[in-house]
């Protein structure tokens, strides 16, 4: 008999104009890096007994991109390509959060942040992290982030615009 721990990454990014209306809707899939491998078995085992392993940095938000190289487990593509200045937020107040899905379905690690008015913008939003150094403003090194996407299209977001971006990551036994 073979048991095996699966996570999934996806979510969508919602533009929001000056009154809250949706303005594009992108969902997106994204690749756990060998960074995020690693945080997460850290942070299943830390603190127990006997052991009692140190747990990881705790991962704090997001950032965002311009690049287009696809995400990749390591390497170029395990971290932002091209970071866009001043995009380094940390979570909303109220996450992360879990979501059960129900008997067998699994349990989302739910993650978001958003960018207000004014806040990383850009014609050219093409990537997205999460980080554990997302006070720093500055492009962050593949050790220090556990996921990344590529947008399916590019994000135009003006000064006036917000953008929410909501990020599961589907933890499943089997």
């Amino acid at each position: 008999m073979r048991d095996r721990v699966y996570l999934e990454g996806y979510g969508t990014a919602v533009l929001l104009d000056e009154d809250g209306q949706v303005l594009e809707l992108v969902e997106f899939h994204n690749l756990i890096t060998d960074a995020g491998d690693l945080y997460y078995a850290q942070k299943m085992i830390a603190a127990i007994a006997p052991a009692s392993p140190a747990a990881p940095t705790a991962m704090t938000g997001m950032k965002l991109g311009t690049g287009s190289t696809a995400a990749a487990k390591s390497g170029a593509g395990a971290a932002l390509v091209t970071y866009l200045t001043g995009s380094n937020v940390a979570f909303d107040a109220t996450y992360p959060q879990t979501a059960n899905l129900g008997a067998g379905l699994g349990v989302n690690a739910v993650y978001r942040s958003t960018w207000g008015a004014g806040v990383a913008t850009s014609a050219t939003i093409n990537e997205i992290v999460i980080v554990n150094d997302s006070g720093t403003n500055a492009t962050s090194t593949a050790g220090n982030t556990a996921a990344r996407a590529v947008f399916g299209s590019v994000i135009n977001k003006t000064a006036s615009d917000s953008l929410v971006v909501t990020w599961n990551h589907k933890a499943l036994g089997a």
